[in-house]
C-alpha cells in the first residue's frame, strides 16, 4: 500500500509539473494557432527571474531570504508575459495563419534567447536555492510527500482555479472563449480580436514564467533548461485535446500516471517510449484528443 501511495503521489507530482508547463501553452495555441517554440525559453525566463530575485534578497535582505520565493512567483509572471506581449506585438501577429513560418521564426527567438541568457548568466547551469520552509517533508501511510513538491501541485490547482474563474466569469475571458470558438463572428460582434491575442499571448507566457519559476525548487537552471520540457508541451496539449483547458489537465495528469507506474516496473527511458507509443496510439483513433472544442468553424 505505501509503495502504490508513494508512485501514486509521483505520478500526481510529475502530472501537475507537466501542467504547469502546458497550460499556458494551451492558450496561445488552443486561441492562435502559433506554433511557439519559444514558450521553453519563456519558461526559462522566470526561470532566471527567480534566480536574480534570490540573489538581490541574499545580497540585501538576508534575514528575510526565505520569503524571495513569495516574491519570485508573480515577478516570474510579470516579466515572462512582458516578454510576451512584445513578443506577440513585434513578431507574432505577422504570422497567423502561416504556422510554417511562425514556428521557424518563434524557433530563431529561442535560440536568441538562449544566447542571450548564456551571455548575462554564464552557459554553465546555476542553482537556484529553495526556502528553508520547503525542506522536508510529510509521512503518512509510510510514504513521503516532500513538501517541495507538495507546494508546486498547490500552486496548480490554484492556477486552475483563477484561469477557469477567469475565462468563465469576466468579459474579457469570455472574449477569449469567444475567438477560440469563431475568430470571424467574433470580429462580426465588435471584439477587438487583435487585443484579445495580444493578451491572450501575454497571460499564457506569464503561466510559462511560472512554471520556470517552480521548476527550481526541483534543479539547477540554464539557458536550455526550456528545450527538456518543449515536446512534453506540445504533447499534453495535443493529446488533451486544442483550446480545452480540461482536456490540457487530463492529458497532463494522465501522462503523468501512466509513465510514472510504467516507470516503475521498466526504466525511465523505456517509459518514455511506450507513453510516446500509447499517445500516438490513442490520437490515431481520437485524432482531437480526449476533449475538443465544438464549432461551426470547425466543422
Amino acid at each position: 500500500m505505501a509503495m502504490f501511495i508513494d508512485q501514486l503521489f509521483n505520478g500526481l507530482s510529475v502530472g501537475s509539473i507537466l501542467l504547469l508547463i502546458a497550460i499556458g501553452l494551451a492558450i496561445t495555441f488552443g486561441l492562435m494557432g502559433v506554433i511557439n517554440m519559444a514558450h521553453g525559453e519563456l519558461m526559462m525566463v522566470g526561470a532566471y527571474t527567480t534566480y536574480v530575485i534570490q540573489q538581490i534578497f541574499a545580497h540585501h535582505a538576508p534575514q528575510s531570504a526565505g520569503m524571495y520565493f513569495v516574491i519570485a512567483i508573480p515577478s516570474s509572471f510579470l516579466i515572462a508575459a512582458l516578454f510576451g506581449w512584445g513578443l506577440e506585438k513585434s513578431l507574432i501577429r505577422h504570422l497567423y495563419h502561416r504556422p510554417l513560418d511562425s514556428l521557424l521564426a518563434t524557433w530563431g527567438i529561442s535560440l536568441i534567447l538562449q544566447q542571450t541568457a548564456r551571455l548575462i548568466f554564464g552557459a554553465p547551469n546555476v542553482a537556484v536555492v529553495p526556502p528553508s520552509w520547503l525542506d522536508g517533508g510529510i509521512r503518512l501511510f509510510g510514504a513521503v510527500f516532500p513538501y517541495k513538491r507538495l507546494f508546486i501541485l498547490c500552486l496548480v490547482l490554484a492556477i486552475v482555479f483563477f484561469l477557469y474563474m477567469y475565462l468563465m466569469k469576466t468579459r474579457a475571458g469570455r472574449r477569449i472563449q469567444a475567438v477560440t470558438m469563431n475568430r470571424s463572428m467574433a470580429a462580426c460582434l465588435g471584439i477587438a480580436t487583435q487585443k484579445v491575442d495580444a493578451y491572450s499571448f501575454a497571460i499564457g507566457s506569464g503561466l510559462a514564467g511560472v512554471a520556470g519559476c517552480a521548476l527550481t525548487l526541483l534543479g539547477p537552471i540554464g539557458p536550455t533548461i526550456g528545450t527538456y520540457y518543449i515536446v512534453d508541451a506540445f504533447m499534453v496539449v495535443i493529446l488533451g485535446g486544442v483550446g480545452k483547458l480540461a482536456g490540457t489537465l487530463l492529458g497532463a495528469f494522465g501522462i503523468g500516471l501512466i509513465s510514472t507506474f510504467v516507470e516503475y516496473s521498466t526504466s525511465a527511458t523505456i517509459a518514455k517510449v511506450i507513453v510516446f507509443v500509447l499517445i500516438i496510439a490513442f490520437l490515431q483513433w481520437k485524432p482531437s484528443g480526449l476533449l475538443s472544442v465544438r464549432t461551426r468553424s470547425l466543422d
